[in-house]
């Protein structure tokens, strides 16, 4: 497998982001590793609050939310997925796999770090890989919260405009990472920060797991992760831990798939479920301070 590295340069003054970058090396699923990035916030001593991020962001997207949740006495711990931020880059879209990156944040947080009583929260890939892990091992979880995700098994039909989007991140000849995520929010983004999404990718090169990405969402029902898919919603039918569901109220991609998490999971029954308003996909970016409050009160209510 070749790896690529993002130049530590490429990270140099970015808006609103100083924070210090931790590595782990993990296993790359063939015969040799990869350096995995994630950002370690707050009192060390402290239950984690966990936040991963989905496509095509990286730990970047977080900024906002951080200095609330560690001032309010958390531990926070962000990580790169695989292919993103400052984590290691396979050089090929055929290296990177729904099941590879469970298992590349599984040896991150679990083998490597050993985190445990976690509260995790999880937005886009961000949602559907967590789930994964909440439900290989639900025992290191001590509340879940999604937002603007979903746990696929094929089942449904997906839309033309999903299928068009798998298509364009796989073959289209610019795919500018700035931009797409700008275009997943009501707020416009100045272009330092357009700049500071780019940063990870100096050239189309570092984009393969963020071009892959798409094409990995289940969208028939023998889809290699169909299955495991359909067992973690088996998991879930019996996680009794407090279960947020804290959708945005103008994301066209996930409008209405929080319904079946509050409806199946019993830890989400009686929950004060939350919409946050004037926010679209990136959550994260329109709403930022606002989510992290909602976290920081989901805590403390258990």
């Amino acid at each position: 497998m070749k790896i690529l590295r993002t130049p530590d340069e490429c990270f140099a003054d970015l808006a609103g982001y100083d924070f210090e970058p931790h590595y782990v090396e993990i296993g790359d699923g063939e015969d040799g590793t990869l350096r995995v990035h994630y950002l370690d916030e707050g009192p060390s001593d402290a239950d984690p609050v966990l936040l991963l991020h989905g496509e095509p962001s990286w730990a970047y997207l977080y900024r906002h939310m951080i200095g609330p949740i560690a001032e309010a006495g958390h531990r926070v711990i962000v990580p790169d997925q695989v292919g993103f931020g400052r984590s290691d880059k396979p050089a090929e879209q055929s290296d990177y796999s729904y099941a590879r990156h469970v298992a590349w944040m599984s040896s991150l947080i679990f083998d490597a770090l050993d985190l445990r009583d976690i509260t995790f929260f999880g937005q886009d890939w961000g949602g559907l890989i967590g789930l994964r892990l909440v439900t290989a091992q639900p025992d290191r979880f001590a509340r879940v919260a999604i937002a603007n995700t979903g746990l696929p098994t094929g089942d449904r039909q997906p839309s033309e405009a999903f299928m068009n989007w798998q298509k364009f991140a796989r073959e289209s000849p610019v795919f500018p990472i700035g931009d797409i995520v700008n275009g997943g929010c009501l707020t416009e983004f100045p272009a330092d920060v357009i700049a500071a999404y780019d940063a990870p990718f100096p050239d189309d090169s570092y984009k393969s797991g963020a071009r892959a990405w798409p094409s990995h969402v289940c969208t028939s029902p023998d889809d290699p992760e169909a299955q495991p898919n359909r067992e973690a919603w088996g998991v879930l039918a019996q996680f009794e831990k407090p279960f947020l569901c804290c959708f945005s109220d103008s994301d066209p991609v996930t409008a209405g798939a929080d319904k079946p998490f509050r409806r199946m999971v019993p830890g989400a029954q009686n929950q004060a479920h939350v919409t946050i308003e004037g926010a679209s996909h990136f959550l994260q970016e329109d709403k930022g301070p606002e989510l992290a409050q909602v976290l920081i009160d989901f805590i403390a209510a258990d």
